[in-house]
């Protein structure tokens, strides 16, 4: 297919509803899919960087999550928002990569290392790494040093300006639920972010 006619035919679905695109996909037009794809692959792509903290793990999970919504699309129920069923399919791809690498445990030096931080022992280098980005390494840090339910909550909430009801939807709990997990995970990156900022 040329890009001419490519992007004809997308233009051609543009206007249509996540609804109406998985049903033309269910009745015989499996292409439209890919429009799906390009709606929601950035957000799926950010959702599993942030909750990985890998670009290659996150470009994985995002393959993974749209093979799978694919294979699984006959299951996805009209009266869910299509937003909804993908992000819990892309969290839970993202749960299943956390417990296969639970058993790695790297030592401080190594998780600087991954940051890019080379150990210094002097104010000037310290203070002069902090104003190259050091400190939105230390955010990333203190955001996975978290545990995964408070992780994804602040994730969807702060990174992806979610609202509280969409991310209940999306994980199945109350809202009360989301709210407390947010404001623990908060407090507890707040105190990760003074224990990573003293080890410096």
């Amino acid at each position: 297919m040329s890009e001419a006619i490519l992007q004809s035919w997308s233009d051609s679905f543009v206007e249509l509803s996540d609804n109406e695109i998985i049903e033309r996909t269910l009745n015989g037009e499996p292409e439209a899919f890919n429009l799906l794809i390009r709606r929601w692959e950035r957000q799926i792509y950010n959702l599993a960087f942030r909750m990985l903290g890998k670009e290659e793990d996150a470009h994985d999970i995002c393959q993974e999550t749209f093979f799978s919504a694919y294979r699984h699309l006959s299951k996805f129920r009209g009266d869910a928002k299509f937003s909804s069923w993908i992000y819990r399919i892309a969290l839970n791809c993202c749960h299943t990569h956390l417990r296969s690498r639970s058993g790695t445990n790297l030592s401080l030096e190594q998780q600087y290392e991954d940051l890019g931080y080379e150990p210094t022992t002097t104010v000037e280098s310290i203070n002069e790494t902090m104003q190259r980005g050091q400190v939105a390494g230390l955010v990333k840090k203190a955001l996975m040093g978290l545990p995964p339910d408070m992780r994804e909550v602040i994730i969807m909430k702060e990174y992806q300006d979610m609202k509280f009801h969409e991310i209940a939807d999306v994980l199945g709990i109350p809202i009360s639920t989301v709210k407390t997990r947010l404001y623990t995970g908060l407090n507890q990156m707040k105190q990760r972010l003074g224990y990573l900022k003293a080890a410096l």
